[in-house]
């Protein structure tokens, strides 16, 4: 999660005095970064996934399940491969924002190029669930890939057990205790106290509640450790929470890329970013919040509004006096500008017009200059007294700092000082699935389409107000079945130069160009497997993959896994989500007022937890298809082992 350093954090009021140095020196080492890299060509593609995992510990007699906090314990461990070797291991453990939440990666050569390499990711998943089984053996923990768990924030469910301080606590929670945020390093609870200081009272989240037929109406609870300001801020028929590790507790799952150059990971963040919220309604896994059914499937409002600093003036509540800009969204939301073309930038872009200024005078062109400059309207939140004083040219810190805590769907990556990774692109909406095949069907899908975009020149811009307006519907129950999305109808250029010949649309002098008659309400299926003339992002990467050497083998594996995202699509097959909502629903226990119970929340976890390893199957997610990896690949987890292949031409 973001910059790791070590230190002495310090408290919000240091921290916002030495934000103007965090941000004169940040900018500054950008500007370094630029100079130093911006002509660097000709890096090859490289690539990685990241998932996020939930620890969990069952009690039978009691038939309870709760959250195990013993992240911290046992990372030491999970470490060891790579601090004994640190440029030949499998995989890469890091620490999250919970306790009961680690991060696993792969290990120290990135997937790159070959076309093999998509057998690769499957059998790596299984081996970091295979190594953090093996050192939670002896405990009675066991880990699950899911995004949220059912009952976080309910009463009692870590273990240890610990009571939230809502008096005295860095989050002021009634029901998330400190204890549950990540022991092993200062910085998560640093910023948990930090964005309650910042904002000047706790975050407010209101999730929609799911109302069944014996749901109280209106829906409204009591808390009787509340200072006021839950009375204030809870909206009825709504499941409210209070803090940041009702967001940032959540899990989920991102790719990067490394792209050829400064170009074209500008190109792919811009064109990924339309396909950010189709993604987050085909990956929504997110039903349930603080032991309540919701009316939403998907984490993205819920950690919006748990990392939510704005103060009233930010949002517009009071005048500004002591604050510079009313700013519109949280520190984590959708992207709000594109950065290759400014055509389709129809919103206002709130920015920094001295850091603005500063970065065109640096040699930065206005897009470029705009995104970073609207990166600086937020504070640091984050400090450690024994890194405020930066090398401008060797370190990226105070740039990062800034960076890493504008969480948005995209994120646009430069290179670390003194390292040979290159301008790189984050995937970040992707919400985790039960099992190493579904995740990897996800991560390979989005791979593809990013090698699909640069073979076929494809252009998805649509205006940056649809693209908002679709993340929204992205998250509300049964997204892929029930909601329409604004697409563009023509991907290929060859079809933009039709569309222009057949239509008159060109702008006036005294009026904007209107790109109305570019887009379309479209269904997530016309979106993904195509209809009529549209022809769908599953088949263009179909037409991909047939221009390229590729072999027998690694085609099967790819299409096993077009074919769980094309079912999902369709409604063939459930998501997630909708798979958590029916198990609770359909639940002898349920009383159909929206209640998910301690006795629900352990067969559910139960059952996910057979699903995950293979022990059951459910025809419902997963239908007839399986991992189709030759048994020659499945021991093979990392790219230096050697492979007998000729890379594709598409290998850049």
């Amino acid at each position: 999660m973001g910059l790791l350093s070590e230190g002495k954090p310090l408290s919000w009021p240091e921290t916002k005095k030495h934000a103007q140095l965090v941000h004169k020196v940040g900018v500054q080492q950008f500007l370094a970064i630029y100079h130093r890299l911006k002509d660097r060509r000709g890096d090859q593609l490289k690539w990685g996934d990241e998932i996020e995992y939930t620890l969990v510990t069952v009690d039978a007699a009691s038939e309870t399940a709760r959250l195990s906090l013993i992240g911290p314990d046992i990372l030491e461990e999970l470490q060891e491969p790579e601090s004994t070797d640190p440029d030949n291991h499998y995989t890469k453990w890091r620490p999250e924002y919970a306790s009961y939440m680690i991060e696993g990666t792969p290990g120290a050569t990135p997937y790159g190029g070959c076309p093999l390499h998509f057998n690769l990711v499957e059998p790596n998943m299984k081996l970091r669930r295979q190594q953090l089984t093996e050192v939670l053996k002896g405990t009675n923990t066991f880990l699950l890939s899911i995004t949220v768990f059912p009952r976080l924030g309910c009463p009692s469910f870590t273990e240890p057990q610990f009571e939230p301080r809502p008096d005295s606590s860095a989050s002021r929670s009634l029901f998330y205790p400190d204890e549950a945020v990540w022991t092993g390093h200062p910085r998560y609870i640093t910023l948990t106290r930090n964005i309650r200081e910042r904002r000047g009272e706790k975050v407010t989240i209101n999730v929609p509640v799911f109302k069944d037929t014996n749901t109280a109406t209106p829906f409204k609870e009591h808390f009787p450790a509340d200072d006021g300001c839950a009375a204030r801020n809870v909206l009825p028929d709504h499941i409210y929470m209070d803090c940041m590790g009702f967001g940032m507790g959540c899990c989920c799952l991102q790719v990067t890329f490394q792209a050829c150059d400064i170009e074209e990971a500008r190109h792919l963040y811009d064109h990924l970013a339309p396909v950010c919220p189709i993604m987050l309604a085909l990956s929504a896994s997110s039903p349930v919040f603080r032991g309540w059914l919701a009316d939403v499937d998907c984490r993205w409002g819920v950690i919006s509004g748990s990392v939510d600093d704005r103060t009233e003036e930010e949002r517009g509540i009071k005048p500004l006096k002591n604050d510079q800009f009313v700013i519109p969204k949280s520190r984590y939301d959708t992207i709000d500008c594109y950065l290759a073309s400014g055509e389709y930038n129809d919103r206002e872009v709130l920015y920094d017009r001295a850091v603005f200024q500063q970065l065109k005078d640096g040699g930065l062109d206005d897009l470029l200059a705009q995104h970073v400059a609207h990166l600086f309207i937020r504070d640091p939140i984050s400090l450690f007294a024994e890194k405020l004083e930066q090398s401008v040219d060797n370190d990226s810190d105070h740039f990062e700092n800034i960076q890493s805590t504008n969480w948005q769907s995209m994120r646009f990556k430069p290179p670390p000082p003194n390292s040979p990774i290159g301008w790189r692109v984050e995937f970040r909406p992707l919400e985790i699935q039960l099992t190493e095949f579904e995740n990897a069907a996800f991560v390979v899908f989005v791979v593809l389409l990013t090698r699909a975009i640069l073979s076929f020149k494809l252009n998805f811009y649509i205006p940056i107000s649809k693209m908002e307006e679709n993340m929204k519907r992205a998250q509300v129950r049964d997204a892929v079945s029930s909601q329409m999305f604004y697409f563009r109808k023509n991907l290929t250029p060859e079809d933009d130069e039709e569309e222009g010949e057949e239509t008159d649309h060109a702008p006036s002098a005294k009026e904007p160009k209107s790109h109305d008659h570019e887009y379309t309400l479209m269904s997530v299926d016309t979106i993904v497997n195509g209809k009529d003339e549209f022809p769908g992002l599953i088949p263009l990467i179909r037409m991909y993959v047939n221009s390229i050497d590729i072999d027998v083998d690694t085609r099967c594996t790819i299409l096993q896994y077009l074919r769980l995202i094309s079912k999902r699509a369709s409604g063939e097959l459930m998501t997630t989500a909708g798979w958590i909502r029916q198990f609770v629903l359909a639940h002898p226990d349920y009383k159909h007022d929206s209640a998910v119970s301690d006795k629900i929340t352990y067969d559910l976890t139960q059952r996910m937890k057979d699903i995950s390893e293979g022990a059951v199957p459910c025809p419902e997610l997963l239908g007839t298809l399986a991992s189709k990896i030759p048994e020659k690949y499945q021991h093979i987890t990392c790219p230096e082992t050697p492979i007998k292949a000729q890379p594709s031409s598409d290998s850049k």
